[in-house]
Order: C-alpha cells, then sequence, then structure tokens
C-alpha cells in the first residue's frame, strides 16, 4: 500500500493549487478594478434624431431659405373640371357659293390663314367659270372636307376658328353651383402638362345639362400662343372666399415625415422637425392651427434638403 502513497499526496497538491488559482481569479473580476471595459459614452452633443445642424454658410450656398412664421390671408377656393370650347362666334363653317368641282384647295388643317384668304378654287355648274372661296375670318383651319377633284354642295368644306381666345367651360356641381360667382378669380390648369393660366368667371350659365346634372361656369382666357386646343381637359381653381389665417407658411415649408406633417424650425445653426396641424390651403399658403409661434424661423425654400439631411443624420445615429 505504501507504494500507492505518494502518487495520491501529488494528486492532491495539484487539485489544492488549482482550486486556489481559480479563486484569485474570481476575486480580480469581482473586486471592481478591471479596465478592459470600455468606459460608457457621455456624448451628448449629438443632434436629436429629429434634427440636423447645417452651418449657415453651408445653408446660404444650398439655397436654404429661412421666413418668420405670420398672418396673412388664404384664398379658399373650389376645384372645378372642365374642357377648352371655341368661342361662339369665333367659328366659321365655309360653303361653297355655288356647287361645282373642286379644281384646287389651297390650305391644310392646322394652318394659321387671314380673313379673306383664298381656300380652294371651285368651277361653278352653272356658269362653268372657276371663283375662290375664302375664309370671312383669320383663324386656323379646323376642319377640311374638300379634295381636289371632288363636288362642292351645301355643306361645308371648311371649318375656321379664331382661337386667340378660348373658352374655359367648369362643370359645377350640387350645391357648389351657389359658391361659384360671376367675376371670380380661376387659375387653370393643363392635365396634359401641369401649365397655367388666370381668368375670371364670366358667365354662369342657366341651363342645367341634362346627361351630367351640372351648371357650366364660363371663363375667357387669353390664347396668344394657341396652345389651349378646344376640347382639352383641364382643371380650375375658383376662388369662392377668403380665411384670415394667424398664421401661415408656404406650401413649400412642408414636409411629410413619419407620416406627419411637419415643418423645419431654426435656431441658431439647428433645424428642428416641428409636427404642424394645418388649416386651410390655397395654391401658395397653408394655415397654421398648431405646432410653432409667431415669429419662429421656419425653411421656406428648399425645405426637402433639410429632410435629406435629418435622414441622413438619423442613419448615421443608428449607427
Amino acid at each position: 500500500m505504501n507504494r500507492f502513497r505518494f502518487p495520491i499526496l501529488m494528486l492532491v497538491v495539484a487539485l489544492a493549487f488549482v482550486l486556489t488559482a481559480c479563486d484569485e481569479s474570481a476575486h480580480a473580476e469581482g473586486d471592481g478594478h478591471a479596465h478592459d471595459e470600455p468606459a460608457e459614452s457621455t456624448d451628448h452633443d449629438e443632434p436629436e434624431a429629429d434634427a440636423t445642424t447645417i452651418p449657415s454658410e453651408t445653408a446660404e450656398r444650398s439655397g436654404i431659405v429661412v421666413a418668420p412664421v405670420g398672418p396673412g390671408v388664404i384664398q379658399q377656393t373650389l376645384r372645378l373640371p372642365g374642357v377648352i370650347e371655341v368661342r361662339q362666334g369665333a367659328m366659321a363653317r365655309v360653303s361653297a357659293r355655288f356647287p361645282g368641282a373642286i379644281r384646287e384647295v389651297a390650305v391644310q388643317v392646322g394652318d394659321a390663314v387671314r380673313a379673306g384668304q383664298r381656300l380652294a378654287t371651285v368651277e361653278s355648274n352653272a356658269s362653268l367659270s372657276t371663283y375662290a372661296l375664302t375664309t370671312p375670318i383669320g383663324g386656323v383651319v379646323m376642319r377640311r372636307d374638300a379634295e381636289a377633284g371632288s363636288l362642292a354642295g351645301e355643306a361645308p368644306l371648311f371649318e375656321v376658328a379664331d382661337l386667340s381666345k378660348v373658352w374655359v367651360d367648369l362643370h359645377v356641381f350640387g350645391r357648389d353651383a351657389q359658391r361659384v360667382r360671376v367675376g371670380a378669380e380661376v387659375r387653370v390648369e393643363r392635365i396634359a402638362d401641369g401649365t397655367t393660366a388666370t381668368a375670371a368667371i364670366g358667365q354662369v350659365l342657366p341651363a342645367t345639362d341634362v346627361d351630367s346634372q351640372s351648371l357650366t361656369a364660363r371663363a375667357v382666357l387669353d390664347n396668344a400662343d394657341g396652345l389651349w386646343r378646344p376640347g382639352m381637359a383641364v382643371q380650375a381653381d375658383v376662388s369662392i372666399g377668403t380665411t384670415e389665417a394667424a398664421l401661415r407658411v408656404p406650401l413649400g415649408a412642408l414636409q411629410r415625415m413619419e407620416g406627419r406633417e411637419v415643418v423645419f424650425v431654426r435656431k441658431g445653426d439647428t433645424y428642428t422637425a416641428t409636427p404642424v396641424t394645418l388649416g386651410v390651403r390655397d395654391a401658395a399658403f397653408v394655415e397654421i392651427k398648431d405646432g410653432v409661434e409667431l415669429g419662429d424661423g421656419v425653411v421656406v425654400e428648399q425645405s426637402f434638403l433639410v429632410k435629406a439631411d435629418i435622414a441622413k443624420a438619423g442613419a448615421a445615429h443608428e449607427h
């Protein structure tokens, strides 16, 4: 048995050494003097998630414009659909004076013509002499039903329209008919390309359209460039009154962030996205019911740049 005592004694000593080392290690970890843990961040200089800092020189170079919030007038408008029409009395339908064969046609659809200009030459069946078929008004050839060699009878061969001015016929439905008045300002927009022009309501026609059950409010629109064409669909904002707003901002000040309408209020070089409650609006301004105060400096131009900068700062903050 004595030959086993020495190895057993050595095993006991080794085990005691291991237990002592583990105890010292645990004590070192729990004594509060570890130096490998990172220090808690104390940086409080970063902007909030809904704000960003833009130096004044950068803002000026980027075209960011700030203006104080203040009172103003909001034009109340009514949006109506409509169509461009040729004015009554501005269309000429040209027929042959005497039946006969058409010998020559001098114009095409779309040609501009002056009053008295020859449109075609016709040979009279009765006299066999030729005569010129002319237009009584200047304008644009809208329709041509004449070909050389065909016969001219009583039906109109040409339609010529003076399009220097055109009608804007707006369709007014239901109770809105009581809100549209002669003389009201109208902002007309071409649906095709967004081009706008201003006019005024000249007439509200007395009869109701049987098919649409709408009234027609009519305005006269200058058309010197000829780009407002008959049959073209338009929409118009008709002025129906005004609202005195205690606070208003240009529409360009508004941005949408996280499902909320916001404006960017500047204090120093810091721009903060501030949620606002909106009231009535017109084509240029919107009433602010809550969120900002009189005199607050709000970004009114290039607000989308501030929005983008806040989004970029927020993404960097998350990382």
